[in-house]
Parts: C-alpha cells; sequence; structure tokens
C-alpha cells in the first residue's frame, strides 16, 4: 500500500495531457452530449478515454525509454528524406498551426468562465490577463513547477464538475446502461465523433512523450511502471471529469429543450440544485478548463515543431520559448479580434485534428515498435489495440473530412 501511495506521488505527465484535452471545446462537446442525448453516448466518452490510456502509454515509454520527444523521433525513425521532409511539414502545420487556433478556444473559454461571474467583464483584458500568466508560468522553463500548477488545478477542476454531477441526483442506472450498452440515434453519429475528436488529441502525443522524457531519465522499468500509473490515474480521472460534465447536463437539460451553445449554458440549468453557488462552481470549471489548455497547447507545440527541426527540447533555450509565445500571441490576437465566440475557427481546428489523428497515431506506432525501444517496444496486444483505435481514427476522419471543408470555407467567407 505504502509503495502504489509513493508511485501516486509521481503523479505528472499524464495530468498534464488531462488539463490538455480537458478544454472548453470538450466542456462544450460533453454539455451538448448530455443536453442532446441523455446519457446515452456516455460510452463514447468510456471508449475515448481506453483509446487515450493505450496511445499515451505508448508516447510516454517512447519518451522515457529514448530520452526524446515525438518529433525527434520521428525526424530520426523515417530514413527516406521525402518521406522526412513531408513527416516534418506534417508536424508542423498540424500542431503548431492547429494549436495557435486552439489557443484562440482555450483563452476564450477562459473568458467565458470569467464572464459567467462578471458579465460586463471586457474581452481584452481577460485575454491579456490569462496570456501573461500562461507567458509568466512557461517563461521559467523549470518543468516541475508548471506541472504541479496544472496538477493542482486539474484537481479543483475534478473536483467542481465530480460535486456538480452528483449535485443534480441522476440516475445512476441509465448512467451504467450508457456506459456499457453502446446505442446511437440517427443524429447522434457526429456527437459521438466530437466526443473522441475532443479526447484522443495528436498534440497529446507530442506532450507526452516530452513531458515524460523530463520527469523520468534513467529509462528503467521502475520509470516505465510510474509512467503507467501516471497515465492511467490521470487520463482516467479526465475521463472520469468529461463522463461527469455529460451526466450533469442530461440530468439538468435532457429533454428541456435548451439550446446550449456552450458549457456557460450549464449554469443556468444547476441553479436550482446548487443555488446562487451555480455561476461560481461553473465559472472555476470553465476557467480552470481554459487555463490549463491555454499552456499545454502551446507547449506542446513547442515540444513537437522544435524536435521535428531537430532544435532539440531545451525548455529554457529562446527557440523553444519563441515557438509557444507565438502559439499564445496569435491565439490572443485572434481572440480578441473574433470576440468571445470564434466558433468557425475552433471547428477548423477540431476538424484538422481529427483528419491529422490517425496519421501521428501511426508515427507512435511506428516509433514504439523500433528496435532501438529494446525490450521496451510494443508487444502484439498493445499492436492490435493501437490498430483497431487507428481503425476508428480513420473512419472519424472520413467524416470529418467534409466537416473540415465547410467549415473552412465559412471561415474564408465571414
Amino acid at each position: 500500500m505504502s509503495k502504489f501511495v509513493e508511485r501516486l506521488k509521481n503523479i505528472g505527465p499524464g495530468a498534464l495531457v488531462a488539463a490538455a484535452f480537458i478544454g472548453p471545446g470538450t466542456v462544450t462537446t460533453c454539455t451538448k452530449s448530455g443536453a442532446n442525448s441523455g446519457y446515452t453516448l456516455l460510452w463514447a466518452m468510456l471508449f475515448s478515454t481506453i483509446a487515450t490510456i493505450v496511445f499515451q502509454e505508448m508516447a510516454a515509454r517512447l519518451g522515457i525509454v529514448t530520452q526524446k520527444g515525438l518529433g525527434e523521433n520521428i525526424r530520426e525513425r523515417i530514413v527516406n528524406p521525402v518521406l522526412k521532409g513531408i513527416a516534418i511539414l506534417i508536424v508542423i502545420v498540424a500542431i503548431f498551426i492547429g494549436n495557435s487556433a486552439y489557443e484562440t478556444g482555450n483563452i476564450t473559454g477562459g473568458i467565458l468562465g470569467l464572464q459567467v461571474i462578471f458579465p460586463g467583464l471586457q474581452t481584452w483584458v481577460v485575454v491579456l490577463v490569462i496570456s501573461l500568466l500562461a507567458i509568466f508560468l512557461l517563461w521559467s522553463g523549470n518543468y516541475k513547477r508548471i506541472e504541479k500548477v496544472l496538477t493542482a488545478i486539474v484537481l479543483i477542476m475534478s473536483a467542481v464538475f465530480i460535486v456538480t454531477a452528483i449535485a443534480s441526483s441522476p440516475d445512476w442506472g441509465a448512467v451504467i446502461k450508457g456506459l456499457f450498452v453502446p446505442s446511437m440515434g440517427e443524429n447522434d453519429l457526429m456527437t459521438v465523433v466530437g466526443l473522441i475528436g475532443t479526447t484522443v488529441v495528436p498534440y497529446n502525443l507530442f506532450l507526452h512523450a516530452s513531458s515524460s522524457s523530463e520527469r523520468w531519465t534513467s529509462g528503467n522499468r521502475e520509470d516505465i511502471v510510474n509512467a503507467r500509473i501516471d497515465t492511467a490515474i490521470s487520463i482516467g480521472l479526465g475521463g472520469i471529469v468529461s463522463m461527469m460534465i455529460i451526466i450533469a447536463a442530461s440530468a439538468n437539460l435532457y429533454g428541456t429543450g435548451a439550446e446550449i451553445a456552450n458549457g456557460a449554458d450549464m449554469a443556468k440549468a444547476v441553479e436550482p440544485i446548487l443555488g446562487s453557488w451555480a455561476k461560481y462552481f461553473i465559472a472555476i470549471g470553465l476557467l480552470a478548463a481554459g487555463f490549463t489548455s491555454a499552456i499545454t497547447a502551446p507547449l506542446s507545440a513547442a515540444f513537437a515543431t522544435t524536435g521535428a527541426l531537430g532544435m532539440g527540447k531545451d525548455m529554457k533555450s529562446m527557440k523553444f520559448k519563441g515557438v509557444w509565445l507565438a502559439v499564445i500571441i496569435i491565439g490572443a490576437v485572434i481572440a480578441i479580434a473574433l470576440g468571445s465566440s470564434p466558433t468557425q475557427l475552433i471547428l477548423v481546428a477540431q476538424a484538422a485534428n481529427a483528419i491529422i489523428l490517425p496519421l501521428i497515431a501511426f508515427f507512435v506506432i511506428y516509433c514504439v515498435n523500433s528496435k532501438s525501444m529494446g525490450q521496451f517496444k510494443n508487444g502484439i496486444f498493445s499492436n492490435i489495440l493501437g490498430i483497431v483505435i487507428i481503425i476508428v481514427c480513420c473512419f472519424i476522419c472520413y467524416r470529418n473530412f467534409s466537416s473540415f471543408l465547410t467549415s473552412l470555407a465559412a471561415l474564408i467567407g465571414q
């Protein structure tokens, strides 16, 4: 028991991943899922959580054994110069540009959280505060400090949404059925795609590989075991938080015909239960979701870009800082320019992420099966699981391609 408690102290890189995927987009998607479909799509979130644990464990193991990030591994493992150039270009375009778009959504998520309490608050003020706080934390280049801050915020966010769900007195029988008996209405397909697409996120694979190599440097079996426990607990908790958002929305909004624009709409729904505390609970949850993702998105973009370009992964180098600073500035400028609801931009980023996910997932499996992994390379079971998940991701990619083109056309036409 004492050894398990000791291992809990090693929680870290997995918490960064949880902080990354529980962003404003996830809160909104889960809220809409519960409001429109009740408890019936909880199985999709369960699948998403398991899929995320499988691939994030591979990424963490790769980072620990090689002491390099995913971007660096892709650069070194692909020998053909043409294929290498294409892979590097895909990483930069998908992760840097995609995360710049996501950063806008992360910052505006924080805005929504504060505006639940302070309706008249100016958008540019909140953008400036959130951006400066993110810059202050990342500029130190101190991985352990960043990890501790984000872990603490994730725990606060978890408590907020779990308490909200339990206080909503859900139908627990329907919850169990929704988790383990897959069903889907005729209008639920895109919601399922959204739930999976906001949880199994490609940039988190870069974040996890690099952060694990920062946290565990010996590359032995003990480190691998610690990383697996960290991944299972942290991402498992992240999945539970997402499920709790669905459960709370189901209990309070399903069947009411309420229009859900974003996660902030849940504040009105839980007001009869939590009273005047409702807006504070939801505001804290949204602000935490936005702020944690506002830090992890630029951080993962820096790990991916510098690794793919062969710049190393020194968090204190100006090249590394330049990448994440660019992502924050781009996100902040667009957030101010487009206001608090840059819907089309976020839709484009989410659809693009879903399209690129199968390829990034393939890169992970390819790298983790290399000879350099030695005894820690993938086994048959892990490869089969990975291939099954990639097939599902390919289906998501197919379903999202038309959505991507539609959203991109709408964005260009604005």
